[in-house]
């Protein structure tokens, strides 16, 4: 069986909480009603900003994002732009597609911890 995105992230984010890394979820996916869209859109959610944060200056870098990605997942255009967004801003922005992946991208990130 193929876990699913939503998967892969819990159990990266259980590697995270068992070791003490802080890291959170931005909410940016899901499906909404059209008035709870509209007015989370005012709040600030934006489409295609990475699933995870890891809120710890490593590397050179401010902080990681991570956009999570079942093992066959791909990124969207819109993905894609805020992960070079980022980049560019000096944040390490990774894809990672699967929980295994994001474990050896955060020790990469980190200095292999």
């Amino acid at each position: 069986m193929v876990a699913s995105e939503a998967q892969e992230q819990e159990a990266f984010v259980c590697y995270c909480d068992a070791r003490g890394i802080p890291v959170f979820h931005i909410p940016n996916g899901g499906r909404r009603n059209a008035r709870e869209a509209a007015h989370l859109k005012r709040l600030g959610v934006r489409p295609g900003v990475p699933d995870l944060f890891i809120p710890i200056p490593s590397s050179g870098k401010h902080g990681l994002f991570i956009e999570m990605k079942s093992k066959s997942g791909r990124t969207t255009e819109l993905q894609e732009g805020w992960l070079r967004l980022l980049a560019d801003s000096g944040y390490g922005a990774v894809v990672c597609h699967g929980a295994d992946e994001a474990v050896r991208a955060l020790g990469s990130y980190m200095g292999d911890m």
